[in-house]
């Protein structure tokens, strides 16, 4: 399972014209998921999500998680991070999980998020979706599990 995070300002998700996730101060998190990943990998990226300190502290140090400054958490699937790049000129997917696989440890994931009285907004899985965020630093981490 993989996690880009972007700590940002404010982001939202649109899905034919229509906002359905939107936070302010927090984190977006590129959701990806392989087909060797299950609910232990998913508590185990979500612990590393909800604890990485990534935002600053009054001496504008990286101290800060985002349970600790209140922030919000925008989940949006995002199946090309399971592609592997190392040969070719195309990714290949192979890695990736089922569709069905990873919609369950998608919404498991958001389900648990939410469990951890975080503030969580979602995309859709599986749909076409333009997201819009504004990068606070920029501040970006591939997280791995």
């Amino acid at each position: 399972m993989q996690g880009l995070i972007q700590r940002v300002k404010h982001a939202n998700v649109v899905i034919d014209n229509q906002v359905v996730g939107k936070i302010e101060q927090g984190i977006v998190l590129l959701l990806g998921v392989e087909k060797h990943d299950d609910k232990q990998t998913a508590d185990k990226l979500l612990h590393k999500v909800s604890n990485y300190r990534i935002f600053s502290d009054a001496n504008d140090k990286m101290n800060l998680s985002i349970k600790d400054i209140e922030g919000e958490l925008l989940v949006v699937s995002q199946f090309t991070l399971a592609a592997n790049t190392k040969k070719g000129m195309r990714p290949s997917f192979s890695s990736a999980a089922t569709p069905s696989q990873a919609n369950e440890l998608y919404q498991y994931f958001v389900a648990q998020a939410k469990a951890l009285n975080l503030t969580v907004a979602t995309g859709e899985f599986a749909a076409d979706m333009q997201l819009s965020l504004c990068n606070d630093g920029p501040v970006t981490f591939n997280l791995a599990v």
